[in-house]
């Protein structure tokens, strides 16, 4: 596997650089509960359906969130994208069994030293309206082994309404800790969580239908 290589200056630099390219690229960043998580460290779940992602989440981390986060991206993408390691990624692939065991211990570790940790369960990116969003067992096994640390569900949607360019929609959930979470394995877990963020999918979804911008923040509006 690829560790992460962390580097704060590379960091503070592409955060320079990835605001304007937000502002290029998307007509607004449209979020709703996206707030500070005072308790360190977290897990993040979100469902994946673009490149665009693992910058997003740079990009609400660097404005909103502030915590040292580190990101599981698929081995392929990691080798093709690797200034990500310099954010805070590492790799995982899916095809070795060892390797993935090794992402997982890995990403355990860093919970042990506080970093928070983004997961993309759905291990691939796939089309946003594809249902179910089929969650892998990974976010089961560090909730075994992190009982302690909540999961924090994000969601994004991305829609064209009447602008040239495109906007996301963003959604916040609460955090969830492991005793809210029904099942009672690891697998009962994880698909209980999938079903959590697929409805919390849904329900931006249909705010983005309806435009109901009434609880949504421009996040990309200056200051």
């Amino acid at each position: 596997m690829i560790q992460a290589k962390k580097s704060r200056l590379f960091e503070k630099g592409f955060g320079m650089y990835l605001a304007p390219l937000l502002r290029r690229s998307f007509s607004y960043l449209l979020g709703s509960g996206v707030r500070e998580i005072p308790q360190r460290p977290v897990i993040f779940i979100a469902n994946h359906s673009s490149w665009w992602d693992g910058l997003l989440f740079f990009q609400l981390n660097h404005k909103v969130w502030k915590h040292d986060i580190h990101m599981m991206m698929h081995e392929k993408n990691l080798k093709n994208y690797i200034f990500f390691r310099y954010l805070g990624a590492f790799s995982i692939d899916k095809r070795n069994p060892k390797d993935i065991i090794r992402s997982l211990q890995y990403a355990e570790e860093l919970l042990n030293n506080g970093k928070s940790v983004v997961l993309f369960p759905q291990g691939d990116e796939f089309h946003q309206e594809i249902r179910p969003l089929d969650f892998h067992s990974g976010i089961g096994y560090l909730l075994e082994k992190h009982p302690e640390i909540p999961v924090v569900p994000i969601t994004f949607y991305y829609s064209f309404r009447h602008e040239q360019k495109p906007e996301v929609w963003i959604r916040q959930g609460d955090p969830v800790s492991i005793e809210e979470i029904p099942g009672n394995s690891r697998k009962e877990k994880s698909r209980s969580l999938q079903q959590t963020l697929t409805a919390q999918l849904d329900d931006l979804r249909n705010e983005a239908i309806a435009e109901n911008t009434d609880a949504f923040t421009d996040l990309l509006k200056k200051g």
